[in-house]
């Protein structure tokens, strides 16, 4: 192919952006190169996969551990629930970042899923993206998280945080009401010379926060397999 026809490639034209078409009609180098590159985005997927299930189960190990021990003897101290949310919310940072990645490369196996295999399938339908291969050239060229930190804390909130925080909020009130009847609880709350009270709004505020993350209203910028966003925009912005 000469330079002048390499430049006058359109890759929205009919005919290159429905090599899914081709793939079934005949066999072509690109279907192929696309068949591997394929392959390792969704080995890629499942290596991410597995770390966000990693970082979840470390999540749940210390939080049991953290709840056993604090509720072994009346003697321990209420506040080492208090390390334990605050040590979970670590785990949630790490989760969402690596969600961030994760994002990077679904997206990718998303669009190839969607422009090309399902083109194979059924030509009659088209195409999802009519600059699909622009799209996806450009993110191998210049790979960028399209997932805010804000969306991807929300997201793994929503999933699996939430919840473990709020077992931790629970056993914390319990811990500082039931086990000491005789004393005011806003006074157990304390934290060695922090009263009580200063403890309490604390963690109210943090947990006014988590929730304010996990469900305020926004737009949702991942793309998975399901709850598709708008199928005519793919992966945009620079975050």
């Amino acid at each position: 192919m000469s330079d002048s026809n390499r430049d006058e490639f359109d890759p929205t034209a009919a005919e290159n952006r429905e090599i899914g078409r081709e793939m079934v009609d005949q066999s072509t180098g690109l279907g192929s190169v696309m068949a591997h590159a394929y392959r390792g985005e969704a080995g890629r997927v499942d290596t991410w996969r597995q770390r966000l299930d990693q970082t979840t189960t470390w999540a749940v190990t210390v939080m049991a551990a953290i709840l056993t021990w604090a509720f072994s003897s009346a003697d321990n101290p209420h506040y080492i629930l208090l390390i334990g949310i605050v040590v979970v919310a670590v785990f949630l940072g790490i989760e969402a970042r690596r969600y961030r990645d994760y994002d990077v490369f679904r997206s990718r196996v998303r669009l190839v899923q969607e422009n090309l295999f399902a083109n194979a399938l059924d030509p009659s339908q088209g195409v999802e993206h009519a600059d699909w291969r622009v799209e996806l050239s450009r993110d191998y060229r210049t790979p960028t998280l399209k997932v805010s930190m804000q969306e991807a804390l929300a997201n793994r909130l929503r999933r699996v945080y939430l919840a473990l925080l709020g077992i931790l909020l629970v056993a914390w009130i319990v811990r500082i009401t039931a086990f000491s009847p005789r004393r005011d609880w806003i006074t157990t709350a304390g934290v060695a010379r922090i009263p009580g009270t200063i403890v309490i709004v604390a963690v109210a505020l943090c947990y006014a926060a988590l929730l304010g993350i996990a469900l305020w209203p926004r737009e949702r910028a991942a793309k998975g397999e399901f709850r598709e966003g708008d199928p005519d925009t793919w992966k945009e912005g620079d975050r």
